[in-house]
């Protein structure tokens, strides 16, 4: 619009030198299990999180699961929840046997119950399990928005190369030394802009993935926790379903509807 050259734009030693430096500054911060975990992550940044079709499938497992319990008493669910891959009603929704944390969660959080574990000591297990899974998770996201608040600093550094390279033409023409000047002045740009535009905005997503990812072990928690303090089937998944973001919670009808539908 305002007639600017964008091959002005295009400097390869500014592009080297914060890459290299965000690159150098992501290896030397974190681990090699944090550098897989960031790869992994990055890989799903324009996926969605669970949503209503999900939290509906996830609430019918647990009230299936319930209901089997409240008939056949704790020992009835061992056998699914040691092993849930032959588990008749874990079969039934091949989705959550894809999230390997939510199916843990449950199973890991079902065995306790089975041993006769008390409700508030059973919440507080479950809380610092769910501490620490969030902790885990929202590396990624600490991590990437730090390298991104270095990179205007990055652009600093290379344009004060730019400007230290330019003194040395100081007895070319104006053109030279202009150009030179711009180039220099590109690294500062392009530290701001990959800044707020590139990997923090990626920062956000990945910190709201984790977001929604606990939010999916929280409704689990609430549901187990309920049943636990002898809720009957029905009113411990609606306790869970009361927790869930309105974009995503199914309402009292799709539920129930759901329910009967994989208990028939």
């Amino acid at each position: 619009m305002e007639k600017g050259n964008l091959h002005v734009l295009f400097q390869p030693a500014e592009f080297v030198i914060l890459g290299g430096a965000a690159i150098g500054a992501l290896v030397i911060t974190c681990t090699p299990k944090g550098l897989m975990s960031i790869l992994k992550n990055l890989s799903g940044i324009f996926g969605s999180g669970p949503g209503k079709k999900e939290y509906i499938e996830l609430l019918s497992l647990l009230y299936l699961l319930f209901s089997k319990a409240k008939k056949e008493g704790l020992l009835g669910v061992e056998g699914d929840i040691e092993a849930p891959a032959k588990s008749a009603i874990f079969k039934k929704y091949p989705g959550i046997m894809k999230n390997h944390h939510a199916v843990d969660f449950i199973c890991d959080n079902f065995r306790v119950y089975i041993l006769g574990v008390r409700p508030f000591e059973f919440e507080e297990m479950m809380d610092r399990e769910l501490e620490a899974h969030h902790d885990e998770s929202g590396m990624p996201s600490t991590i990437i928005g730090k390298v991104a608040d270095s990179l205007p600093g990055f652009g600093i550094v290379a344009a004060v190369l730019g400007v230290v390279i330019t003194m040395g033409k100081m007895s070319e023409s104006p053109d030279v030394i202009g150009h030179s000047i711009a180039a220099a002045l590109v690294g500062t740009f392009l530290g701001i802009l990959m800044c707020y535009g590139f990997l923090g905005p990626i920062g956000s997503n990945l910190e709201n993935r984790a977001k929604e990812e606990s939010r999916y072990l929280q409704a689990i928690k609430v549901a187990i926790l309920s049943f636990a303090k002898e809720m009957p089937p029905q009113l411990a998944v609606e306790s869970a379903r009361r927790v869930l973001f309105t974009d995503v919670k199914p309402s009292f009808r799709e539920l129930e509807t759901a329910v009967r539908k994989k208990a028939a």
